[in-house]
């Protein structure tokens, strides 16, 4: 994308001001997440000093322990690829950080992933397999792709770099920023209404230190932690990254 058409998708998407806004908060600013706050599905995650977080396995999976609207964002630096590395289901090794959205379970929600390695990207989809709850019934099929409205590139990511996620689902209109600048903006389909559930953290490959955040942005329904859930994490009970 050229800086001139970047520059029109920036005007007509009209986000820059509402990102910024959207990240101060609506209603007193986004909440800070520790990892006491987390369920921690697949991976590590380690407390670190500074309500940050740590990553250095080559597959994290976590959701939020509580109930909040359908926006999120993490604030990362990227240390470089993990130790050992771990293919995805299709056989790609793919270095990436992102947020899950309306995690119901590990068989149906929404990623919004910033992918790192082999190529640079926002991608969005959603993986949807009605019926089914977990990594063994439904593995990694289920996924679909979304396809923007308006969409431009994010920066690229560097080893030592500190860059920002954010991502706000309102309904079925989901918008993006990346370093506080629009990247991808869209109608999901209506199936995306077919379930809910808290937002979470998904990480590939990579070794990071972050800071997640919750909230913060326009008035929106919440969504709750369904209770198998919450009884889930109580027994730690833990599955194959999704």
């Amino acid at each position: 994308m050229t800086m001139a058409r970047r520059a029109k998708f920036l005007a007509a998407a009209g986000l820059v001001a509402v990102g910024a806004a959207s990240v101060a908060g609506a209603a007193g600013g986004p909440r800070t997440i520790d990892r006491r706050d987390l369920c921690v599905s697949a991976g590590e995650i380690e407390q670190l000093a500074g309500h940050r977080l740590g990553i250095e396995e080559p597959g994290v999976r976590a959701v939020v322990l509580a109930d909040t609207p359908q926006a999120a964002e993490v604030r990362f630096t990227y240390r470089g690829p993990s130790a050992a590395t771990k293919p995805l289901a299709s056989g790609e090794v793919r270095r990436q950080v992102g947020l899950k959205l309306r995690a119901q379970d590990s068989c149906n929600l929404l990623y919004v992933m910033w992918w790192i390695e082999p190529r640079n990207q926002i991608a969005v989809s959603i993986k949807r397999n009605p019926g089914q709850r977990t990594h063994e019934d439904c593995g990694a099929r289920g996924y679909v792709n979304m396809k923007a409205r308006r969409h431009a590139p994010a920066p690229r990511i560097e080893p030592g770099s500190t860059h920002t996620l954010r991502a706000e689902l309102l309904g079925r209109e989901l918008r993006v920023w990346s370093d506080g600048a629009p990247v991808w903006e869209g109608t999901l389909p209506a199936n995306v209404e077919d379930f809910d559930g808290p937002v979470g953290l998904r990480s590939d490959n990579v070794r990071l230190e972050l800071a997640y955040r919750v909230g913060g942005g326009p008035a929106a329904p919440i969504s709750k932690v369904p209770a198998w859930l919450r009884q889930r994490c109580k027994t730690k009970g833990r599955e194959a990254a999704d």
